[in-house]
């Protein structure tokens, strides 16, 4: 899997957790586009969310990607890796390092 944004590949894995999103583990994100944000949220289910803006090729996507650093009991298989919501980062199913 591949998260694709503004042209370039922020973050690829062979493999991801999919809980609703796919949430690739944190070492495989390139993390030079990656910038803490102050933004939380609550899932019922998953628990507190973290999001981080992600900046490439000169744009950002504020909270662009989210992860859950003490996710419940139930989501324990996703603590720590990264997924992105809504619209902007797209995941696909080919691994790429196109524009890289």
């Amino acid at each position: 899997m591949c998260a694709v944004w503004n042209g370039t590949v922020p973050a690829e894995a062979e493999r991801t957790v999919v809980e609703g999103n796919h949430h690739f583990p944190p070492e495989l994100l390139y993390g030079e586009w990656f910038t803490d944000s102050r933004a939380r949220s609550l899932c019922f289910r998953k628990g507190v969310a973290r999001y981080h803006t992600v900046s490439v090729g000169g744009r950002t996507l504020v909270n662009g990607a989210w992860y859950h650093p003490h996710p419940s009991p139930l989501a324990r298989r996703i603590r720590g890796h990264v997924a992105f919501p809504g619209p902007g980062v797209a995941v696909e199913a080919a691994v790429t390092r196109e524009g890289r």
